[in-house]
């Protein structure tokens, strides 16, 4: 393992601290320091929006706690849910007497712990409500979407329900427009190579030097099809096929395409394989709107990619567009 660090165990905790420090206009850490919470106090009357998992997903889940976004972030070590406890004092940060959505990915560990902190919170009069994203096309069939990996849509699902909770919704309406948007999301990755959790200290999965995974999961779950590196318009017609097949793109639809870096990948790949997201999403005869290219959702330092195509109606491209500021992104 080659990695600038101190100690593993401390990998996590440091990292928090660091970035506290490094934006204490965006940031806050709270109890253990597992929960990083907005700067400040939370706007009375206002819906909260939390969320949480593992670590090593930077700017998912605690860089996206900001105005227009999440309220409160619990984070776990890398690729391990945070506590219930955790998630509990999450909720609390963020509550300002209108209730909090709990928005996170479909992950077993994740959901039971949610559940659990719901639980909790209830005890202290707090109401919860649950969005949970679903969006890895490559992770289960359509005819069993429910049991889907929530992936990169998550970005799409903390903008849109953030702006719509900073819009004054009460909290079932910041969660009809958070469900929208997660039903809105297909996703679909590649990866090129492993990354290695500072605890293990070994690579996640063992790939050849000149293949790759199409559908690999951010945690190197196992993807659909393994082969040779090919050429990225050949790499972006293969993921772009996939989503459409299990959605198809209809003319005259305004879809906003995330090209994401796992993490290794730079930017100029990404732009690289941009140019064919944009003209295979014209020849279907779609709108873009608000393209993102970067990195958004990331797994260590795996190389590769990631595709969302997020389907805009007109209240989902408002709150798309609307006002948001964090460390990592500025809309």
């Amino acid at each position: 393992m080659k990695k600038i660090l101190n100690d593993p165990a401390r990998y996590v905790d440091e990292l928090l601290q660091g970035m506290v420090q490094a934006h204490p206009q965006f940031y806050r850490q709270v109890g253990d320091g597992r929960v990083i919470a907005r700067a400040g106090t939370p706007r009375p009357g206002k819906v909260g929006i939390v969320s949480g998992g593992g670590s090593g997903h930077l700017p998912i889940f605690t860089g996206y706690v900001g105005p227009g976004l999440l309220d409160a972030c619990a984070v776990g070590d890398v690729f391990s849910s945070p506590s219930a406890d955790q998630m509990a004092e999450a909720i609390r940060a963020a509550h300002a007497g209108a209730g909090v959505l709990r928005l996170y990915g479909n992950y077993g560990g994740d959901i039971m712990n949610f559940d659990m902190a719901g639980d909790m919170v209830e005890m202290d009069d707090i109401r919860t409500t649950s969005v949970i994203l679903a969006d890895d096309v490559a992770s289960a069939p359509t005819a069993e979407a429910e049991k889907r990996r929530g992936v990169a849509g998550m970005v799409y699902a903390f903008k849109i329900a953030g702006a719509a909770a900073e819009a004054g919704l009460d909290l079932d309406g910041v969660t009809a427009v958070a469900q929208a948007a997660a039903d809105a999301c297909r996703s679909v990755g590649v990866a090129l190579s492993p990354c290695v959790v500072p605890l293990a200290g070994r690579p996640t999965f063992q790939i050849g030097e000149g293949e790759m995974e199409i559908g690999m999961g951010i945690h190197g779950e196992p993807g659909v099809r393994r082969g040779q590196l090919r050429p990225a318009d050949e790499i972006a017609d293969e993921m772009l096929d996939m989503l459409f097949a299990d959605r198809p793109v209809e003319r005259g639809e305004r879809v906003s395409p995330l090209v994401n870096s796992l993490g290794a990948t730079p930017p100029e790949e990404l732009y690289i394989l941009y140019r064919r997201v944009k003209a295979r999403l014209e020849d279907a005869g779609a709108t873009i709107v608000m393209p993102l290219v970067g990195r958004y959702a990331t797994s260590m330092e795996m190389a590769g990619v990631s595709f969302t195509l997020c389907r805009l109606d007109g209240d989902l491209e408002r709150y798309l567009a609307a006002p948001a500021e964090c460390a990592f992104w500025r809309v």
